[in-house]
């Protein structure tokens, strides 16, 4: 059996079980469905070796812009005088280029583009699930609640360590948005970093004396999130997340808390095990195009 062939055969199955499979699960959420408040678990069941699944984390076609839209429009917001909510906000974005290979296609600048779209259009140049970019915006600065100034020039909090100010040059709603999707992306390509799958020691806090304890990280979208933002919760941050102690670390938790508010579970998954890999995202890569065949012409 060629190649090409016999990955037909294998989707032709898998298309088969999913089809299947489709009484037994429920409905894809709908933009009036995701924005809801959805049932949250206690915060003692965050398990830090798996934040996210790579198949939610990487999933560019969850949500449309029209999706995007309709779920910022029905956030609850409450910005500060004279600054729009998300859903009302719009700027001129520039193009980037394709960066090559499996990394962030090219995004073509426009002028007065929604943050839906901007968000939209970033997701799928980058090969990031909008859902990852929503939390991250909330998680950072509550740009979807509560948006201020200072909080739409470090909307995702790139280039923002927790030890000194933010780089001014990467400011900017659009830049903030790009930014992390990219850097998202570069830490997926090239994964050799101080967090990768396995067995790590990671901290509770940006101070050292707080600690730190061995984390067994699952996956690579898991692995980004701590590049990203490099600090896990403490026991008594799980134990109380509205308040822990001095040497509590929220990011990760509240990434993993908002997802779950608006999204439901971050760990799940669309398909089952026994579908391949690259359907899933796993390490966050599709399932690779396959060529066009020539047609096949019938001669007398």
């Amino acid at each position: 059996m060629s190649t090409t062939a016999g990955r037909l055969a294998r989707l032709t199955t898998a298309l088969v079980a999913l089809l299947a499979l489709a009484g037994c699960v429920g409905a894809p959420a709908t933009p009036a469905q995701v924005d809801r408040t959805l049932p949250e678990p206690p915060a003692t069941e965050f398990e830090p070796g798996l934040i996210v699944s790579d198949d939610a984390f990487y999933n560019a076609d969850a949500m449309s812009e029209d999706a995007i839209q309709a779920f910022l429009e029905q956030v609850p917001c409450r910005a500060d005088r004279g600054i729009d909510c998300l859903a009302d906000h719009a700027e001129t974005t520039t193009t980037k280029p394709a960066v090559g290979g499996t990394h962030c296609a090219a995004y073509e600048g426009g002028v007065d583009e929604p943050a839906s779209r901007i968000i939209e259009k970033v997701a799928d140049a980058c090969g990031i699930s909008p859902r990852t970019l929503l939390v991250l915006l909330q998680k950072e600065q509550s740009l979807l609640t509560r948006p201020t100034a200072a909080g739409y020039e470090r909307a995702t909090g790139y280039a923002c360590p927790d030890t000194a100010d933010c780089d001014q040059k990467y400011f900017g709603f659009f830049n903030q948005v790009y930014s992390a999707a990219w850097q998202f992306r570069q830490y997926t390509e090239h994964p050799e970093r101080r967090y990768m799958i396995g067995a790590t020691p990671i901290g509770y806090n940006p101070d050292a004396a707080c600690g730190a304890s061995t984390v067994e990280v699952r996956n690579q979208a898991t692995a980004n999130l701590y590049n990203y933002t490099p600090y896990q919760p403490n026991p008594a941050t799980l134990a109380d997340p509205e308040g822990g102690d001095a040497c509590g670390a929220y990011g990760n938790l509240n990434f993993w808390r908002l997802w779950h508010r608006w999204f439901g579970d971050p760990t799940a998954e669309r398909y089952p095990a026994f579908f391949e890999p690259c359907t899933r995202l796993v390490g966050g890569h599709p399932c690779p195009v396959e060529p066009t065949l020539p047609a096949v012409v019938d001669t007398p």
